[in-house]
């Protein structure tokens, strides 16, 4: 118990993949023990989610951390020192109680997520384990024995591409694979060819923040339509080997019932845009939508679930935000099957771990997710296989932020696999209804 005990926490400022300032924290324990974690940020950001806490003014347009560095070296620091790391629970709820605010906006929302994280890396390290079995320990989950099935962006669009499409992500799932590093190696064959297929159409823009391709389409099926041309080129079959999933972010160009598409010059409503949402379902191997509708529009994230909910997957981000509360309310009206679990939208660790278990409890589906601001911190990665958790999405298979994930993933697959299979195996099937 003694060598867990917390010595000094220090808090030093990053660099995210948008060249902002982030925060990292280093918690180093008293017999010498380690843990850092480093805190994302959101482009497309949920009202209920923990606050980053930011400078303002002038210095790195307004985006600078150092009040939030001051807050973990000073308060913070000063709360945990000689605490024990390896108590998560306890450290958590004292940093929720001094921070004292709803949406961790007094101390940040960015300052205790990674503190939070750094926490469990460092009672990881005095226990002498990788952090995935160190939470599945924690947790009471036996022995972990597969990776999340990667969800991985090709295109990139709305805030993450300056809207050159309105739908922010189209993405794959390998829902064919046979193992982790499968899924990666045909994910890299749909995005090159996705990409040969773009600079042959002269539609190639540039990389969006998520590291997928940013695409001068004029139309948004139109990167569905390229979407399957990449999987057929790959020689892939649609559907079968490679699904498609979708990321509306709808809260960005939606809200009072209406649904503004800049690039299809089209105005719909509410139950007009699930339609057409509902048309693209049935012509496209589409299994999984990401916040369809914005997230003040219950109902209409109601009446969508139950539409296609038996047969697609309706994730939860915006509308739910990692928040044990809102998915529980959302399970009672019917509104979304899987929930997008975020560990910097909830603010810390068991907070996170609250959203999951009643994410589970409630029979929804789960993603652990990476932020379009992302660093090379690989503790979702943990989290997912640590927690069981069945899908992991990071962004695309490029860029250094993104790929640090999936190659810890692989890393990690070596550790769990049996037989010699070093390819890391995914869930059973009846993990995904919707598409295996």
């Amino acid at each position: 118990m003694s060598n867990s005990k917390i010595k000094s926490t220090r808090a030093r400022r990053v660099w995210d993949s948008r060249g902002r300032p982030t925060v990292e924290v280093e918690i180093t324990l008293r017999y010498g023990a380690t843990g850092r974690a480093i805190a994302p940020a959101g482009a497309s950001v949920g009202t209920g989610e923990a606050l980053d806490l930011r400078d303002g003014g002038k210095a790195f347009g307004g985006f600078g951390v150092e009040t939030a560095i001051d807050a973990v070296n000073g308060e913070i620091a000063g709360l945990l020192k000689g605490r024990v790391a390896t108590d998560q629970a306890a450290i958590d709820k004292a940093l929720i109680a001094l921070d004292g605010t709803a949406n961790k906006s007094r101390l940040g929302g960015n300052a205790l997520i990674a503190t939070s994280l750094a926490c469990a890396h460092a009672g990881a390290a005095s226990e002498r384990l990788p952090l995935w079995r160190y939470l599945a320990t924690s947790a009471g989950i036996e022995e972990p024995k597969y990776l999340p099935l990667p969800e991985v962006q090709i295109f990139g669009g709305g805030v993450h591409a300056g809207g050159r499409v309105d739908i922010q992500d189209f993405m794959v799932i390998a829902t064919g694979a046979a193992s982790f590093a499968q899924a990666l190696e045909w994910t890299a064959d749909v995005y090159r060819a996705a990409g040969q297929l773009m600079a042959d159409d002269g539609k190639l823009q540039g990389v969006a923040d998520e590291g997928g391709f940013w695409p001068a389409f004029e139309r948004n099926e139109e990167a569905l339509e390229t979407l399957v041309r990449a999987i057929e080129a790959a020689g892939l079959e649609p559907g079968r080997d490679m699904a498609i999933s979708l990321d509306l972010a709808a809260s960005e160009f939606g809200g009072k019932g209406k649904y503004k598409l800049i690039r299809d010059g089209r105005e719909l409503n509410s139950d007009d845009w699930s339609g057409q949402l509902v048309d693209w379902i049935e012509r496209y191997p589409i299994v999984s939508v990401e916040d369809p509708l914005a997230e003040g529009d219950k109902e209409g994230m109601v009446r969508f679930t139950w539409a296609v909910g038996k047969k697609v997957q309706v994730v939860g981000d915006d509308f739910l935000v990692t928040g044990a509360e809102r998915i529980r309310a959302a399970a009672r009206d019917g509104a979304c099957n899987a929930v997008l679990i975020k560990p910097n939208q909830a603010g810390t660790l068991t907070e996170t771990k609250a959203a999951l278990d009643a994410a589970t409890k409630a029979g929804f589906g789960a993603i652990v997710s990476a932020r379009s601001g992302e660093t090379e911190d690989t503790s979702i990665v943990h989290l997912g296989v640590g927690w069981g958790i069945t899908q992991l999405k990071v962004g695309s298979i490029t860029r250094g932020e993104r790929t640090a994930k999936w190659n810890e993933g692989l890393r990690i697959a070596e550790a769990i696999s049996e037989d010699d299979d070093k390819d890391g195996p995914l869930p059973p099937v009846s993990a995904f209804p919707w598409a295996r």
